[in-house]
């Protein structure tokens, strides 16, 4: 039995449902693998999950795809390649409260936004609000990320970065109406998030392991398909004490069209992914050369 470790870039949450039901219902052992899974709340995130990649402590991290690129391009570059893509598509948000007044992206100019302090976020979240005619004057704060959805419903920020299939879905059961501002309805090109990522030079010596964790990790994300109640329970049973009552059916169908099915879960799209980087590079954010066949592993390819 090979033993590998995932590091999770949140708490449990729907985004994890494969992982977890590829545990439980023995996906992995069947192709011989034990796979270890972490989460932030153990170190708070002191260290991040791609980080840990680097470091040798995660075979695999989950992360956006802005990751992969920063981590290649900065100072002492390190090799960390996106694998598979969780969800096919952005269903990550900039959220206000519906009661703030603010109406639009614009109307964030001179209000407070709590970031994940990720390279690129701040300037991407800028970008949004020029776009729909404001300054991109932004009042960026930097809380613990794990409080941060908190920091917005107890009003300490103005506006965060969220999921609109667990973040979105809680304000939802909780009645605490949003407003939802989708980077795709603002002309920026927000590409893949979150990936499984993993050290790209080790690719090669590690590359039978890799696709039986992609394969099995797919049928963990597809199996609600066969038995959404099982799937569903799976989950809940990893989720925080004070989450038991979260709304797994609504989180789900949300997510469900983003899951794929079984010959496009997981795919990357390179035109997506070049279409990020072009848009990255005319705003003066990246300067590399990379291409979408340097950011991500063809695994799947090899299926």
């Amino acid at each position: 039995m090979n033993t590998l470790r995932l590091a999770l870039d949140w708490t449990p949450n729907i985004n994890h449902l494969g992982f977890f039901v590829a545990r439980e219902m023995g996906f992995y052992e069947a192709v011989g693998l034990r796979v270890d899974i972490s989460d932030p709340s153990a170190d708070n995130y002191a260290t991040t999950p791609a980080k840990k990649v680097e470091l040798g402590q995660a075979d695999f991290a989950l992360c956006p795809l802005e990751s992969i690129i920063s981590y290649q391009t900065k100072s002492q570059p390190f090799p960390l390649v996106a694998l598979a893509a969780v969800l096919l598509e952005d269903l990550s948000a900039i959220s206000v409260l519906a009661g703030s007044g603010i109406a639009r992206p614009a109307e964030l100019d001179g209000r407070k936004y709590a970031s994940y302090r990720a390279r690129y976020e701040d300037e991407i979240v800028r970008q949004m609000i020029r776009n729909d005619g404001g300054r991109g004057d932004l009042k960026i704060i930097y809380p613990d990320k794990l409080g941060i959805w908190d920091t917005l419903l107890n009003k300490t920020a103005d506006a965060t970065w969220i999921f609109l299939n667990w973040e979105g879905v809680a304000a939802e059961r909780a009645e605490i109406p949003l407003r939802n501002f989708r980077m795709r309805d603002y002309t920026v090109p927000y590409s893949y998030s979150p990936v499984i990522a993993a050290n790209g030079s080790l690719l090669e010596e590690k590359k039978e392991l890799h696709q039986k964790f992609l394969e099995a990790t797919r049928r963990g994300f597809l199996h609600y398909r066969a038995d959404r109640e099982a799937a569903l329970e799976i989950l809940r049973q990893r989720l925080p004490a004070d989450e038991q009552d979260f709304d797994l059916q609504r989180a789900l169908e949300v997510s469900a069209s983003a899951f794929g099915d079984e010959g496009t879960w997981g795919r990357m799209n390179s035109a997506n992914v070049q279409t990020f980087l072009d848009w990255l590079r005319r705003r003066g954010l990246d300067q590399s050369t990379l291409t979408p066949s340097d950011l991500m592993a063809d695994l799947w390819q090899a299926r």
